[in-house]
């Protein structure tokens, strides 16, 4: 089922985006917004889904305008991350340092820069940093899976 948007549903969900990502008036009015089974798409583009909880940026959007906190990975760890792995400490090249522990953060590409994934950050940045080994992002959205399909 798909529902277009009014102005009490853009509100609130531009209120949402602020909360969770800083972002105040991510939609503008004049855009066409849909909410449909998988999440909301912007002028017929998907920009968000709904993944447990949270409210998560499609990778495709990202690709054209990236605003998450996010990590770096080695190209190492690049073909385990588009298969949907979760973010090991020792493939990690950056950390942002506003990452709090459970954002939603985008996983990057230490070479291109490019989003690999989106995933719920296990520690906050300090924490990351500190830890020799072990998982730091649990990832929730990933090249080539059911969200990225969905356009």
């Amino acid at each position: 089922m798909k529902k277009t948007l009014g102005k009490s549903g853009l509100k609130e969900i531009n209120e949402e985006i602020s909360r969770q990502f800083s972002i105040p008036d991510f939609f503008d009015k004049k855009d066409i917004v849909a909410l449909d089974d998988f999440g909301y798409a912007k002028n017929g583009v998907r920009i968000f889904f709904r993944i447990q909880e949270y409210l998560v940026p499609s990778l495709r959007h990202l690709l054209t305008n990236q605003f998450l906190k996010h990590v770096h990975v080695d190209s190492g760890a690049v073909k385990f991350i588009v298969s949907g792995a979760d973010v090991m400490r020792p493939g990690v090249t950056f950390i942002d340092p506003a990452i709090t522990q459970g954002d939603v953060i985008a996983v990057l590409d230490a070479t291109h820069k490019k989003p690999l994934a989106v995933g719920i950050a296990l520690f906050s940045a300090p924490d990351m940093t500190a830890l020799p080994k072990g998982k730091v992002v649990k990832t929730i959205h990933y090249v080539g899976d059911k969200y990225w399909a969905e356009k």
